[in-house]
């Protein structure tokens, strides 16, 4: 039984474990403004918003997909669709904006939008900040239109400001507490549940004992893709997402001294970001071209690693940056480099039972450099073809500590490890990478499909070196031109 709130009212409701939030809206409740597109979390017709109190018990609402998002995990949530928004003929801001700006046609990705620019209107309730077109490109990226061209949206984006707010009782948690809260029940306890939530790591561990075989999901960004696309049923489901401790972010320092972050493996795409952007740049531009700001909403660090896709964004470059895992299961906790972690296609070396509790991030160490270059179809809210992560360190005009790192270009994230050796204690000149690149042959044997040939990774994994060259010549030099030159002369 799921128990929320749907647009300021009490709902409950019952749904089998691989059952979505649109199927749960559309099908079982009526709730039609929310419409269905790709069903693969790409479009963003299906964007809907979902609110947890915060310490100050005002509601906090993230946009979510709700075709990729479990029903189950709207226990004990605030759900806002563009049904909720407007009071009678008094429309929310965001909604006002759109019809003030033409910025729906043909309507079908309208109720989406809207709900975008709903939460983004929160964020600025909440932060106000400059809507800089960084922030409307993040806000909007995750929405597709094919009639409007994008700039009366914008438009409507820019404007929401001067349209009357539109205070409703579900936007404030507060209010909530005067008539009917949420039941937030742990599913942990029902043994005979299909999708468990429980709340602890002691909780955790004692489903991941009664169910081994049971499927793990945090974001759902991909896991659900089973149920939308290849109609999967799952037996048992355990949702990670309320478990506290897979939910912090702990400074530390190892044994081998290195000092950085445990980041837990519920731990949210957008609330890494603050970190990436103070510590890694490279980084966390990254988590701009791995999806959308749903996608990232939802999506975790710990699910991309446990899913293990040979294309996964975040793994190479924790790969790179000489990540350890640290792993929970029914004989306790024990850790491992990531190095360790990925054995075949999809196979790992979680043992039965076993889950991700934690990655830890190294800090930067001084003097070095992180670079990450994603090649994809589409610039946004793609999957990769190829992508390389290269972490280093110039010491006397020689490179060091060099850790080389690609997707899709084997089975697995892999280090190349060959191509690493020929520019360790190296100058970052010609003769070094050119050997680098002619190393990558003995690294990888990549396969071809729908998003390259084996030839068009191995040129590019090469180009990627060559590329990394190139920008530590730039580094060096006053004339980058020169250094672009030169490089196609050669």
């Amino acid at each position: 039984m799921i128990d929320f709130m749907l647009n300021g009212r009490p709902c409950r409701s019952e749904a089998t474990p691989e059952t979505s939030v649109l199927e749960l809206l559309r099908d079982t409740l009526g709730a039609t403004g929310t419409k269905e597109g790709c069903a693969s979390g790409d479009c963003g017709a299906c964007t809907v918003a979902i609110g947890e109190p915060g310490p100050n018990g005002e509601l906090r609402y993230h946009s979510a997909n709700a075709c990729i998002t479990p029903a189950h995990q709207l226990n004990g949530r605030y759900l806002v669709t563009v049904e909720g928004l407007a009071q009678g003929e008094k429309l929310h801001p965001a909604q006002a904006a759109m019809v003030a700006c033409h910025g729906s046609q043909c309507g079908f990705c309208t109720p989406g939008i809207v709900m975008s620019l709903f939460t983004l209107h929160e964020q600025q309730r909440h932060t106000p900040a400059p809507l800089t077109p960084q922030r409307l490109e993040a806000a909007l990226g995750g929405n597709l239109c094919r009639c409007t061209g994008y700039r009366p949206i914008r438009d409507a984006a820019l404007s929401m400001n001067q349209h009357p707010e539109n205070r409703s009782l579900w936007l404030d948690a507060a209010a909530q507490t005067k008539t009917t809260q949420p039941k937030n029940e742990a599913k942990a306890a029902d043994n005979d549940a299909a999708f468990l939530q429980p709340t602890t790591l002691a909780a955790l561990t004692d489903c991941l004992k009664r169910h081994p075989k049971a499927r793990l999901v945090a974001g759902a960004t991909d896991l659900w893709l089973e149920s939308t696309q290849r109609l999967a049923r799952f037996e048992h489901v355990i949702d990670v997402t309320r478990v506290a401790e897979l939910n912090d972010i702990d400074e530390a320092t190892l044994e081998d001294g290195r000092s950085g972050w445990w980041i837990g493996a519920a731990v949210t795409y957008s609330r890494l970001e603050p970190l990436l952007e103070a510590h890694y740049d490279a980084f966390a531009h990254l988590l701009h071209r791995l999806g959308s700001q749903q996608v990232r909403n939802r999506g975790t660090l710990g699910g991309n690693v446990a899913n293990a896709s040979p294309i996964g964004d975040t793994p190479p470059v924790l790969l790179a940056l000489g990540s350890r895992l640290r792993l929970v299961g029914p004989e306790g906790e024990r850790e491992l480099p990531l190095d360790d972690f990925f054995l075949d296609y999809k196979r790992t070396a979680l043992r039965e039972g076993e889950a991700i509790r934690a990655i830890f991030l190294p800090r930067p160490e001084a003097g070095q450099t992180l670079k990450v270059w994603k090649l994809s179809k589409r610039r946004e809210d793609d999957i990769s073809a190829v992508l390389g992560a290269f972490a280093y360190r110039l010491e006397n005009g020689v490179m060091r500590d060099v850790r080389l790192a690609f997707g899709g270009m084997a089975a697995i994230p892999k280090r190349a490890a060959n191509a690493e050796a020929a520019l360790e204690g190296k100058a970052p000149d010609l003769a070094a990478f050119q050997a680098a690149r002619e190393a990558l042959s003995n690294d990888f044997q990549p396969m071809s499909d729908v998003r390259g040939s084996a030839h068009y990774r191995r040129l590019s994994a090469a180009n990627l070196l060559e590329r990394l060259r190139l920008s530590i010549a730039q580094a060096d030099t006053d004339s980058p031109r020169e250094v672009m030159l030169h490089a196609y002369a050669h």
